[in-house]
Parts: C-alpha cells; sequence; structure tokens
C-alpha cells in the first residue's frame, strides 16, 4: 500500500519521487527530483524504500510530517478499458536498452525494457543463454502498448547476455481474439555496440536515445540463430561421407544481387580525434568520404548503398541530399529501413 511520503519508482517509466498527497483513491500526485510533481496512478508504484513517521525530503531538504490517509472501505477494483489500434492486431515487440548516463558510456549501468506495440497481453520468460542452458533473468506478464522495466546490469555483465532469449504468449482479457503461435526467440546482442555513443539512436518508444532490438515484427519472429561448435563438426563430419562431390551451378548473372554496402560517417569512426578541426572541417571530411563511395560504386547496377549520419541538427543529411541532387540525380533516394537504422540513414540505388 502506498503512502505519503514514500519513496517509489515508477513501474512502467524512468523516474520516481516521493508521494506528496492523494488526487483521489487510484492516482497519487509523486514529487520527482527536479521538483516537478508528476500524477500517476497508484498501482504504477513500487515503494523502493522505508520512511520514518517524519520524513526529510531528499529534494528539498524540508522536514515534512506524514499525513495518515482516512480509513476507507476499499473500493472495488475497476476494469480498464485498453485502446485498441488496427495496427495493434499484429504483434509487435522489442527489447530496449538504455545507458544510465550516455557522458559516461561503457563505465555506467544499463537499462533493459520489453516494449510491447500491440493490442495484446504477453505473458513472458526473459533469459540468457549460459554453457549451452539458459537462466531466466525475470518472467511476468505486460499490457497492450506499454514498455516494461526488465533489469539493470552493469558493463560487467554483458558478456553474460551474447545471447538473450525470450518466449512469450500472447492473449486478451474479457473479449474474443485472433490466436497468436507462442513465441521463442533468440537473439544475439552485439556488445560492442554497448560502448559506441552512435548505436544510441533517436526513437519512438523513450526521450533518450536507446539501443532497439526487434523481437516480432507483424506476427513474424526475427530470429539470429546461433551454431555451436558440435553443430559445426557434426555437418562437416557428414560432409565427409559423400563419396562424389557435386560441382555447384554457377548462377546466372540475373541470380547474383550484390549485398548492401554500409557505410558510417560519424566522425568518430572515420577519424581518431578531431582536436584542432572545426565543424565546417569535419563536415568536409564526412563528404569526402560519401563522396569516395559513390564514386567508387556508381557503375555497379543494382548496387544498395546506406549512409548511416545520424539524425542531429539534419546538416549532413541535408548535404548528402545536396551532393545526391547535383552529381547523382539519376540514381534513386529513400530514407533506409527504420527498424535497422531508426530516423538516422539515407538508401542510395545505382542504376
Amino acid at each position: 500500500m502506498v503512502k505519503i511520503g514514500d519513496k517509489v519508482r515508477f513501474l512502467n517509466a524512468v523516474g520516481g519521487g516521493i508521494v506528496r498527497r492523494f488526487q483521489n483513491k487510484d492516482i497519487v500526485i509523486v514529487e520527482e527530483e527536479d521538483g516537478f510533481e508528476t500524477p500517476i496512478l497508484m498501482r504504477e508504484c513500487i515503494v523502493v524504500g522505508e520512511n520514518p513517521s517524519e520524513f526529510r525530503s531528499s529534494f528539498s531538504g524540508k522536514v515534512e510530517k506524514k499525513e495518515v490517509p482516512p480509513v476507507v472501505e476499499k473500493p472495488k477494483e475497476e476494469k480498464i478499458e485498453i485502446a485498441e489500434t488496427s495496427e495493434g492486431e499484429r504483434l509487435n515487440v522489442y527489447l530496449a536498452y538504455l545507458p544510465m548516463d550516455i557522458k559516461e558510456l561503457g563505465k555506467c549501468n544499463y537499462e533493459a525494457f520489453l516494449i510491447n506495440s500491440s493490442n495484446y497481453y504477453l505473458f513472458f520468460n526473459y533469459m540468457s543463454r549460459q554453457n549451452q542452458a539458459c537462466v531466466s533473468r525475470g518472467s511476468e506478464s505486460i499490457e497492450p502498448h506499454t514498455r516494461l522495466f526488465l533489469e539493470e546490469f552493469s558493463r560487467t555483465q554483458l558478456n553474460e547476455m551474447e545471447s538473450i532469449c525470450i518466449q512469450f504468449i500472447a492473449f486478451k482479457k474479457d473479449k474474443p481474439y485472433a490466436m497468436k503461435n507462442a513465441f521463442s526467440v533468440e537473439l544475439r546482442l552485439d556488445v560492442s555496440k554497448f560502448y559506441k555513443l552512435h548505436s544510441f539512436r533517436e526513437n519512438d518508444f523513450f526521450e533518450d536515445d536507446a539501443l532497439i532490438y526487434p523481437v516480432v515484427t507483424n506476427d513474424k519472429a526475427v530470429r539470429e540463430w546461433l551454431i555451436s561448435a558440435s553443430e559445426l563438426q557434426e555437418a562437416l563430419t557428414e560432409k565427409t561421407k559423400i563419396d562424389l562431390p557435386r560441382r555447384s551451378p554457377v548462377p546466372s548473372k540475373k541470380e547474383i544481387k550484390p549485398s548492401v554496402i554500409e557505410v558510417d560517417l560519424h566522425i568518430d569512426q572515420l577519424l581518431d580525434t578531431t582536436a584542432g578541426l572545426s565543424n565546417a572541417e569535419l563536415l568536409n571530411i564526412q563528404l569526402d568520404k560519401f563522396r569516395q563511395v559513390m564514386e567508387e560504386n556508381k557503375g555497379k547496377k543494382g548496387q544498395k548503398i546506406v549512409f548511416i549520419h545520424g539524425k542531429g541538427e539534419g546538416i549532413l543529411r541535408n548535404a548528402i541530399l545536396t551532393e545526391l541532387k547535383k552529381n547523382y540525380k539519376r540514381f534513386p533516394v529513400q530514407d533506409a529501413s527504420f527498424k535497422e537504422y531508426g530516423f538516422g540513414a539515407t538508401m542510395v540505388t545505382i542504376l
């Protein structure tokens, strides 16, 4: 039971503070660290510490007496109607990772969240793989169209998280719904991204930049299969049993599809140091790299090139678009996949 003066943390959002008063039987007013008061559902608050009857605020330094709320009859639980969307009938589920202090990247702790962008409740089990076995890191349910805090972990624990597994079933309460498959998804996390500033990008789910991994997209699992050493050895052994090796047919020119070229134009990927360089000089270095890649590939018909420039203030993106209109106007240009690059990349197709 949340009481006035309790120190709480928000269940489905970043932040917390001190409970100052009750707005009504379901909503409390919480004073956050910046001094602002935030109304929030009582069931969305988790008490994180015991408080004495006389409580000293860690924010204002003033001594405040606890107010004892009047004894009232426990209200009946009200049914909350979930606002559904047409897009929400397909499951879209993500894992998100945020640094707790972006200025101390690589040294600070990180937070993990599960994002449910659908009309369904999800009952899930969040795991990591260790020594060919799975270890559960948490299991519960998440409501439709919400994000849920999973855990806080340090950089020393990153090696435990190279392989993350998640299982869940989807359902609705008190209404008919289309039955969904149960999902078991295993993702390979690139732990080096947790040390790179540009890995954390602007997104639709948080005010802060985050590293987002799709788990299920439009009812389809995003799965990266991991091949163990034993499986690889078994495949090699099986191959030696073939008596007559067969030559693979040479694909025709139509079957050969060039892979997508990714070019990261963030300045820290191009230079070891930017000391003594002006903003204009840094921009020219990025554009020189862009021009170099375009010249090297402008004769490769069908080649797709993704230039990762970040969102920022849009200066580099606008400069690239100007170059394309001026010198490469015959090549189609579009925003690169949002799911893979967020808003910070442009794709060029060579014709």
